[in-house]
């Protein structure tokens, strides 16, 4: 279907964004007017009615197609979710999990959660050798890092009741995508031949053995059946029978925990969000076993005490108040949350303005706060790869959805037969305490491994509204630094007053309390800045670009699409 209605201010593709900007790690200069200086901005569209914002061209297209074929912003949703699984493997696939936020036209949000469960066998110390030190790579690489999957289930339970469409029109795009193949662009191959371990499977080589390269033709026989399997049966064509059989054969060959029963125990679960006022806007974000909505209302509830406008953008004293509020939400993130099926989560507590107000009390303007100084229970206390996607349709039904196999391209591994990649979900447990995650973070015995228990996550996929009126739909890949980008695209948008697009484009920081360092993108700061935040007694480093904050805004009467300039093989579309 030609998709005649796409309106585009600018159409830039940064295929080497990242090689760009690396270059650039040494520098740190200001942002005039709000624009990044090395000339890369984000693509958008603009529409009256539809928009689809993904971080793969061709799942955008396919969301567009459902939105002009009569379906809602969910059936788009779930389209582009299948879809995402062939056109963007690394990231988006049915062996992972994650989170969708959906707002009606009319009527309560809701939250759902398919985070991916540890196996019925899981232990706590099952990453950990004979003397209780961790098995290097044991939870991350393989199979034994694999918990079980969710994005089928939760794709399902979200059309099942709020689709128009049926299933078969949904997952039709996705089979042919995967059946007939699709060519691949420089970021595409790019992506693929960068990891390690994925030149082992000759789902992603060429006949002879050789890396894919641009302009090749990718198809996924395997994978393609297995969709065609869902599309008939439903998700009980996952969850049971001959797909996890193969699994559990795989997984047991290779010292791997997963069964068939874990699979047909899974479940998607409604939970509510997390909800936050700021400045005016209502924030409804992701609920625990995600920690993105406590954490970024906890942030936000902390500066709203301070007027950043008058500070300054990106200013020393503004850059400090932004870290330190990151720093204590991710002292709670951390320690206090877990899966609320196994603890009780204090998110009232977390998220109550006159905490904020406390923290505020304990911050020294001018004055870094160790680290060190802030230990668990103190006073007043996702390998970077997963995938956004932001969907509005001509009715104002809104859906947010971040999911992931947390490490790109997950655990690295597939069960022959099935095309499905599996996740490495469990490095998101506290495997050792007192040892970081491949995100570096540091958690607590909340977050502790047991049987059927879904890891911590830091996924915020987020809608904001204003006097009952719809204004943003937004969210990001990026491991513990999803959180950052997030909640500075949100200040960027209501403090500063940026259109959507430069609120994605400008470069960001990043403080997650442990490490204690100060994280900077290229071109975050001016040098004099730096210096000042050093003088403060912030360490500081920098680091390439984060995120992908696929987003869309009202601009009057239309709706205005972002695909971040970090995306480079995203795209906005409208009709």
């Amino acid at each position: 279907m030609k998709l005649h209605a796409r309106r585009f201010s600018c159409h830039i593709r940064p295929m080497n964004f990242l090689a760009r900007c690396a270059v650039l790690l040494a520098c740190a200069v200001t942002m005039p007017s709000f624009a990044v200086q090395s000339g890369i901005v984000a693509q958008t569209a603009t529409a009256p009615h539809d928009m689809v914002v993904t971080e793969q061209h061709l799942a955008s297209d396919v969301g567009l197609r459902i939105l002009e074929e009569g379906g809602n912003a969910i059936d788009a949703a779930v389209a582009i979710g299948y879809a995402e699984a062939v056109v963007y493997p690394c990231c988006g696939n049915l062996g992972g999990g994650g989170f969708m936020l959906i707002h009606p036209a009319r009527g309560p949000d809701f939250f759902l959660d398919f985070r991916e469960t540890a196996p019925l066998a899981a232990t706590v110390r099952m990453y950990l050798d004979s003397s209780g030190n961790q098995i290097p790579g044991s939870s991350r690489t393989g199979w034994r890092a694999a918990g079980v999957p969710g994005t089928v289930m939760g794709l399902e339970t979200a059309r099942e009741r709020f689709g128009r469409l049926s299933r078969a029109q949904l997952i039709a795009p996705a089979i042919a995508l995967a059946r007939d193949g699709f060519i691949l662009t420089r970021h595409d191959a790019d992506l693929i031949n960068g990891v390690s371990g994925l030149g082992s499977l000759p789902l992603f080589r060429r006949p002879d053995g050789s890396s894919l390269t641009a302009g090749d033709r990718l198809t996924q026989p395997d994978l393609a059946r297995t969709l065609q399997s869902i599309a008939t049966d439903g998700p009980a064509a996952f969850y049971q029978g001959a797909i996890p059989s193969k699994i559990q054969s795989a997984a047991q060959s290779n010292n791997g925990l997963l069964t068939a029963e874990d699979f047909a125990r899974y479940r998607a679960v409604w939970r509510a969000p997390i909800t936050c006022r700021y400045r005016g806007y209502d924030i409804t974000s992701a609920a625990p076993p995600s920690s993105g909505g406590v954490a970024v209302c906890e942030a936000l509830n902390i500066l709203s005490g301070y007027d950043l406008k008058s500070l300054g953008y990106h200013s020393a004293s503004s850059i400090q108040l932004i870290a330190e509020a990151e720093r204590h939400a991710f002292l709670d993130r951390n320690n206090a949350l877990g899966d609320p099926d196994f603890i009780t989560n204090p998110t009232a507590h977390l998220t109550d303005p006159a905490y904020a107000a406390a923290i505020r009390a304990a911050i020294t303007p001018g004055r870094a706060t160790p680290s060190s100084s802030l230990p668990p229970g103190s006073p007043p206390h996702e390998k970077y790869e997963t995938t956004q996607y932001s969907v509005i349709d001509r009715d104002g039904n809104a859906v947010s959805v971040t999911y992931t196999l947390n490490g790109r391209f997950g655990a690295e591994v597939t069960a022959p037969g099935t095309g499905v990649l599996m996740n490495d979900e469990m490095d998101d447990f506290t495997t050792d305490l007192g040892q970081p995650n491949m995100f570096s973070l540091l958690q607590g015995v909340r977050n502790e491994i047991a049987p059927g228990k879904r890891p911590l996550s830091s996924m915020s996929p987020t809608i904001i509204t204003r006097d009952g009126k719809l204004v943003m739909v937004l969210g990001s890949p990026g491991g513990s630094r999803i959180i950052s980008v997030v909640l500075q695209t949100i200040i960027n948008v209501i403090d500063y007053g940026m259109p959507i697009d430069q609120a994605v484009s400008a470069p960001r920081i990043h403080e997650q309390y442990l490490p204690d360092v100060l994280y900077l993108e290229p071109n975050a700061l001016a040098p004099a800045t730096v210096g000042n935040l050093r003088s403060m007694g912030y360490e500081i480093k920098g680091v390439p670009p984060f995120g992908a904050a696929e987003s869309i805004e009202r601009i009057n009467d239309h709706w205005l699409g972002v695909n971040d300039p970090r995306a480079g093989s995203g795209e906005a579309e409208g009709d």
